[in-house]
């Protein structure tokens, strides 16, 4: 962390709470909604995927993408 960070702590001397500058935790929120993006693509991937097996394993006729691009400009 920045040096830039304070701590609060209660009476036991356990850390409550910490005081980053503004300009950081943009930075930081920044990075994390970043990461959370990245992470729902993935997810979406993964479940893609796992969608695709299954339907495969079934036998199941699955959309192709040109179908797909195509519906989506109806």
């Amino acid at each position: 962390m920045s040096p830039n960070v304070q701590y609060v702590m209660d009476n036991m001397g356990n850390k409550t709470s910490m005081i980053i500058p503004f300009n950081e935790w943009n930075e930081f929120n920044l990075k994390y909604q970043k990461l959370l993006n990245k992470l729902r693509v993935m997810t979406g991937i993964k479940e893609g995927i796992r969608e695709v097996k299954e339907a495969k394993a079934k036998g199941k006729k699955l959309q192709t993408l040109n179908d797909f691009l195509n519906e989506s400009n109806d």
